[in-house]
């Protein structure tokens, strides 16, 4: 098969695409031809040698989410067959032709969607749903803060809180980026290069935080944060080493946690995965709920997109396709 190969660790021109073994499959694990894949920040990491694969993951081909058809299926897959379009969380190996992944960490692609809004959604869905939803237990009525409101994850949380009843701001980088995050249900927007977070919601306060900076953020989160209110990070882009006042923790009974997805084991993601199409994929259906594609890359411009992604101009996700 022709995947995108990470040759060096460096900038994206050590993207190439190369001749690469197909994958063999086994088990409960399904073959899919890929017809496109999502683009994450994960991604960069990996490719700048900042984030190695998990054990049994690709550390040379990049790729955390895919859509396609299932060409093939091992002996104990039950829930798919061949012909199947889905969309799957992986641990790496996406921008391929071919991948395998186990059946539980796929799901079918809703009826109305194309491949390519497809391959957006498994790693941000699958994010907000575990800590949005799940470790920040964000309920209708509440108010949720997202840092990054422009990103994939950010568009996809706005989305799904909104259509479930809750509050959301965002904070992003410009104008332009807050008035799309209206345009997709966020009720306000900050501008975090003109206005001050803290300074801004000091007074109303929020009752959970999505939050990918880490650095100084954690000391106005927590500031910000009302009694009971849950502080959830997934990142730490401006450090992770920071300075936290126990105190307000202990007396406004503040919850501060955190995860990582890629490393969790296959039991977690397979009922992650149900809860989703549970919760998540109504939304969609009833059109509450739609992926934003800002651009699309054929596979062997993999450099480009990255190009694009490092840029952070966007509002919406990147994608390749075949």
């Amino acid at each position: 098969m022709k995947a995108i190969v990470i040759t060096k660790s460096g900038g994206p021109e050590v993207l190439k695409l190369q001749d690469y073994p197909t994958p063999e499959i086994s088990g409960d694990e399904v073959l899919i031809e890929v017809k496109a894949a999502g683009l994450n920040r994960s991604d960069v990491f990996q490719r700048e040698g900042n984030y190695p694969a998990p054990e049994g993951a690709s550390a040379e081909i990049p790729g955390l989410e895919v859509a396609g058809t299932i060409v093939k299926c091992g002996s104990d897959v039950v829930d798919f067959t061949v012909g199947d379009r889905v969309c799957a969380l992986l641990a790496g190996g996406g921008y391929a032709e071919y991948v395998a992944v186990r059946e539980g960490q796929c799901l079918p692609i809703p009826e109305d969607l194309s491949f390519a809004e497809a391959a957006s959604l498994p790693e941000t869905v699958f994010t907000v749903w575990s800590n949005i939803f799940q470790r920040g237990n964000l309920q209708p009525g509440e108010t949720l803060l997202l840092h990054g409101g422009n990103s994939g994850i950010g568009i996809t949380g706005i989305q799904i809180a909104h259509a479930l009843g809750s509050k959301v701001i965002v904070t992003v980088g410009s104008d332009e980026k807050g008035r799309k995050c209206l345009e997709l249900g966020a009720d306000s927007y900050i501008n975090y290069k003109t206005q001050n977070f803290e300074t801004e919601l000091q007074n109303e306060g929020v009752d959970v935080i999505l939050d990918m900076i880490g650095g100084d953020y954690l000391a106005k989160n927590i500031n910000i944060l009302k009694p009971e209110g849950r502080l959830v990070h997934i990142n730490a882009v401006s450090g992770s080493h920071v300075d936290l006042d126990i105190w307000k923790v202990m007396t406004k009974r503040l919850t501060v946690t955190g995860s990582t997805l890629r490393s969790r084991e296959y039991e977690f993601k397979k009922q992650l995965a149900k809860e989703i199409q549970k919760n998540v994929w109504p939304l969609i259906e009833s059109k509450k709920f739609r992926p934003v594609i800002y651009k699309t890359f054929p596979f062997s411009e993999a450099a480009e997109a990255h190009r694009l992604l490092e840029d952070g101009s966007h509002t919406g996700k990147i994608i390749l396709v075949r």
